[in-house]
C-alpha cells in the first residue's frame, strides 16, 4: 500500500460512521488518480519552482559543473561554501569564479553570514508543490550551510523529481526517525510585513538556483 493509499484508508475509516442529517450516509468520495507521465512531472516541477521567483537553469550530466559555476558568475557570487561530500568535479569549476569554503571552516553562523552562496545537492523535488527536500547528506552538509547564505544552488537530478508529497514521503523512508533532520524548501525565503509587502531573506536565502540535471 503506497502512503497515498494509507492516507485514504484512515479518511474512509474515521468517516465511516458519519451521517446526514436525515440518517442517512454520505455519498463516498472518489479521488481520482492522475496520471502524470515522468516528462509531465519534470515540466510541472519546473513550472512550479519558478512560481515562487526561483530561477531554474537546465542541464545534462556532464554540463552540472559549468552550469552551476556560470550560475554563481552570473549572479557576482565571489565566495561559496561547500558541503564536504560534494561531487570534486562541481568543486574544481567553482574554484575558477569564486573562493571556496570547505564546510568545516563555515562551522560558524558568522562565518557562514560572510559567504556569498551555497552550493549543495538534494534528496528529492517535489514537482505538485515545487518543493526541494534536503535531508542533509554528506553532499548537501548540515542544515546552517543552507539557511544563512544568501543565495542557495542546489542540483536536483531527474530521477529525484516526483509527483506529490505522498510519494515524497515514501521515498524518503525513516530518514527522520533515524535521526536524519529534513529540510523542504519552496522557493526563495520570504515573509510578508504589516502592510503585506513581500520581504525575501529573512528566514533563509533570498536566491535560489536549482539546477535541474535531465537524462541524456
Amino acid at each position: 500500500m503506497s502512503a497515498r493509499d494509507e492516507i485514504l484508508a484512515r479518511v474512509r475509516a474515521a468517516t465511516a460512521d458519519i451521517t446526514t442529517t436525515k440518517g442517512e450516509r454520505p455519498a463516498p468520495v472518489v479521488v481520482e488518480e492522475t496520471a502524470s507521465s515522468p516528462e509531465a512531472t519534470l515540466e510541472l516541477f519546473v513550472e512550479r519552482v519558478a512560481d515562487y521567483r526561483a530561477s531554474v537553469l537546465r542541464a545534462q550530466e556532464h554540463e552540472v559543473a559549468d552550469v552551476v559555476a556560470g550560475a554563481l558568475r552570473d549572479l557576482g557570487r565571489t565566495s561559496v561554501v561547500l558541503p564536504d561530500g560534494l561531487d570534486p568535479a562541481w568543486r574544481a569549476a567553482l574554484e575558477q569564479v569564486a573562493t571556496v569554503v570547505p564546510e568545516g571552516r563555515g562551522a560558524s553562523a558568522g562565518a557562514l553570514d560572510a559567504v556569498d552562496a551555497v552550493v549543495t545537492a538534494s534528496a528529492l523535488g517535489i514537482a505538485v508543490t515545487g518543493t526541494i527536500v534536503l535531508d542533509h547528506g554528506p553532499d548537501q552538509g548540515r542544515r546552517a550551510l543552507t539557511l544563512v547564505p544568501d543565495c542557495h544552488v542546489c542540483v536536483v537530478r531527474a530521477d529525484q523529481v516526483v509527483h506529490d508529497v505522498p510519494e515524497a514521503v515514501a521515498r524518503l523512508g525513516g530518514q527522520a526517525h533515524r535521526g536524519r533532520p529534513l529540510t523542504w524548501v519552496s522557493g526563495p525565503s520570504a515573509t510578508s510585513d504589516i502592510e503585506l509587502q513581500r520581504v525575501e531573506g529573512v528566514h533563509g536565502p533570498r536566491t535560489l538556483v536549482v539546477v535541474l540535471v535531465e537524462h541524456s
